[in-house]
């Protein structure tokens, strides 16, 4: 962003119209004060009077106009100042006004699921926070975490990513994996945020640095800047230790998981976490791995606090299949007995679940890899918790994902409904909120 001192260097074409608009005013104040002095006397000399007051306002709204032109070329490029040029850079103007404005929402979780909610909440909001888990020990982020000793990147990259302003090739840049030699499997964007975090004081720091080569709108932080290990008990009485061994060791010894911790026990959330949640409109959390995903941040009894304190609406989203190791046969309650135990409290006010068909052809793969969808067993949710369901179906590359377009449509058109209405100093952002929704709901369908 450009710093005040910035307009006025050579070439920028804003000191010509600076100068015309003073002199302009200070024609203007001239003229006017004398008439005020002079009174109701007519002559050559009010005439020119008057002249003066005249040529002072011609002066200013030629320097508005023509400042104003300088300063949509110097945004957009181009010297195209046409009346489509301009209508555009309004839209845009427009758009960033709206997204200032938007509702304050946090994220919690990690994986793919979130990454892919993030990109329909961006068109609502700027003023995101995701917050992340930094528990991951495998595939490229594992790797970089045993031999950099950093902490893994591959949730934040994807976060990062997710709520990018950039061009497509950068995108593709961050999300593409080396298939060859000794960084095989690896991405780039780990491997950036690895070089980042190495000329940087800490790993908030690198972050906070990505986000500002990728143009992020909104935050991505990590939980805690402590290396954690998630481990879990098993229902059989066995310890298991590292994110990417819990599932499979549930499985290898059929046995469901009692519960999960984290090592040290007392890591330390980091501030900007804390604050984004005691300042939240909206509280999300999900979609992702229930114990590998989202209970590693909720574990955390600082982060849990500020949640139960806050004055946000709180809403979980429940994934829309069943996870081998993890949620093996569990219904929608389930869900929420798990983190009423781990947390002491079930947390959210809303539940937004999926009631859409899958078809079959999609469905007999995810059977035949032991997953289901998860049931909606009303009768057994809190009546305190209220459940919206919607089709939430979206296939892309042969994968169910979660329609973020229609996932955010619902989730801002609770914080319009349940939180603006209560909150006075609202009344505008209610506004813009409500006529976004309205044009995102016509794109949905």
């Amino acid at each position: 962003m450009m710093n005040f001192l910035d307009w006025f260097k050579p070439g920028i074409r804003i000191k010509r119209w600076l100068v015309m608009g003073a002199l302009g005013l200070s024609v203007f104040v001239l003229g006017v004060s004398k008439l005020l002095f002079r009174g109701p006397v007519f002559g050559a000399y009010t005439f020119m009077l008057i002249y003066m007051v005249f040529v002072g306002i011609a002066l200013m709204y030629g320097s508005l106009k023509l400042g104003f032109q300088s300063i949509l070329t110097l945004v957009s490029g181009t010297n195209n100042t046409s009346s489509t040029n301009r209508q555009r850079i309004g839209d845009l103007l427009y758009e960033q006004r709206l997204l200032i404005r938007g509702p304050r929402v946090v994220v919690i979780g990690g994986g793919t699921g979130l990454s892919t909610m993030l990109r329909g909440l961006k068109e609502y909001t700027s003023n995101i926070t995701a917050i992340v888990t930094v528990a991951d020990d495998g595939g490229g982020s594992g790797k970089l975490r045993e031999t950099l000793g950093m902490l893994p990147p591959g949730d934040i990259r994807n976060c990062l990513v997710a709520l990018a302003h950039t061009e497509p090739v950068m995108e593709e840049l961050m999300q593409y994996r080396f298939s060859e030699g000794n960084l095989k499997g690896q991405s780039f964007g780990n491997l950036f945020i690895a070089a980042m975090s190495g000329i940087s004081s800490n790993f908030e720091e690198a972050i906070k640095k990505m986000s500002e080569v990728l143009a992020v709108k909104g935050k991505v932080v990590p939980v805690t800047l402590e290396d954690v290990t998630l481990c879990a008990e098993l229902e059989n009485g066995n310890i298991i230790k590292g994110e990417s061994n819990i599932p499979v060791m549930s499985l290898e010894n059929k046995s469901k998981i009692k519960r999960v911790y984290l090592e040290p026990d007392n890591a330390a959330p980091i501030e900007e976490a804390l604050y984004a949640i005691d300042n939240a409109d909206c509280i999300v959390i999900g979609p992702g791995s229930l114990y590998t995903s989202i209970l590693p941040n909720l574990v955390i009894k600082e982060i849990t606090n500020r949640i139960k304190e806050s004055s946000a609406i709180k809403i979980y989203i429940s994934n829309i299949m069943t996870q081998p190791g993890e949620t093996d046969g569990f219904r929608l309650s389930d869900h929420l007995n798990v983190i009423k135990k781990h947390c002491g409290d079930t947390l959210v006010d809303f539940i937004i679940a999926n009631n859409g068909e899958i078809p079959e052809k999609y469905y007999e793969i995810y059977k035949n890899d032991g997953q289901n969808m998860v049931e909606i067993d009303e009768e057994n949710i809190p009546r305190n918790i209220k459940i919206i369901t919607e089709d939430l179906i979206h296939i892309k590359n042969n994968l169910l994902r979660h329609n973020t377009k229609k996932l955010s449509v619902t989730i801002m058109t609770l914080i319009l409904k349940y939180f603006y209405p209560y909150n006075r100093r609202k009344i505008l952002d209610y506004y813009y909120l409500s006529e976004r929704i309205k044009d995102k709901k016509r794109e949905v369908k």
